[in-house]
C-alpha cells in the first residue's frame, strides 16, 4: 500500500482503485494573509516577515501605510535588506501611531532635545568641579601660608590625610597662636 494512498484492502486482499493524496498537515498563514483573509501560499512574500505569533506587527503597518504599499516595497528589495525593511515599516508605523505628525522624526527630534539637555548638564557639572578645585587649590595656598607663618622655623606641620592639613594644635593654647583653621575662619 502506498502512503498516497487512503483506501483501505478490501476483504480478498485487493486494493481499491481510488487513491488520493494525503493532506500534509496545512502550515497556519502568516499573520498578513490571516488579517487579509487570503490564502497563505507557499512563498509567500509576507510570511518570513510576519509570523502567525505576531499579528499586531502587521496590522500596526498595514493601518499606517497598506498591504500593498508593503508588498511593493518587498518586491522592489533585494531578499537580503527585506527584514531590515520590515523592520522600518513597523517601527514607523508605531511612531506614526504614537505621534501621527511627527512620527520617527518626532522621537529623533525629542533624543536629540535631550542629549543637548544632558551634555550642557555634563558642561556644568564639568564647570563646577574645575571651580571646586581651584577653591581647594587656593585654600590649600592659603592654609600653607598662613601655616608657615605661625609654625617655628625647622618645624613642619603634619599631614592627616590627603585634603586635609593639620598644624600640630591640639588643644586649648594659652599663647595665644590659635589654630590655622581659626585663623583661616575668622581673617
Amino acid at each position: 500500500m502506498h502512503l498516497t494512498d487512503t483506501s483501505t484492502a478490501t476483504a480478498t486482499g485487493a486494493e481499491s482503485s481510488f487513491s488520493h493524496p494525503i493532506p500534509s498537515p496545512a502550515a497556519p498563514p502568516c499573520a498578513a494573509c490571516k488579517i487579509l483573509r487570503r490564502r497563505c501560499v507557499e512563498k509567500c512574500l509576507l510570511a518570513p516577515h510576519f509570523p502567525p505569533s505576531e499579528p499586531l506587527k502587521f496590522t500596526t503597518a498595514h493601518r499606517i501605510f497598506g498591504a500593498s504599499n508593503i508588498i511593493k516595497l518587498l518586491h522592489e528589495l533585494p531578499e537580503r535588506d527585506r527584514a531590515d525593511a520590515v523592520s522600518s515599516i513597523v517601527y514607523e508605523a508605531n511612531a506614526r501611531i504614537r505621534d501621527p505628525v511627527y512620527g520617527c522624526a518626532g522621537a529623533v527630534f525629542k533624543l536629540q532635545k535631550q542629549a543637548a539637555e544632558l551634555q550642557a548638564q555634563l558642561a556644568r557639572a564639568r564647570a563646577d568641579l574645575i571651580h571646586v578645585q581651584t577653591q581647594h587649590t587656593n585654600l590649600l595656598a592659603v592654609l600653607m601660608a598662613s601655616s608657615s607663618m605661625q609654625t617655628p622655623a625647622g618645624h613642619l606641620p603634619a599631614t592627616v590625610s590627603p585634603g586635609f592639613f593639620y598644624d600640630g594644635y591640639a588643644g586649648n593654647d594659652s599663647s595665644g597662636d590659635g589654630s590655622v583653621w581659626e585663623a583661616f575662619m575668622w581673617a
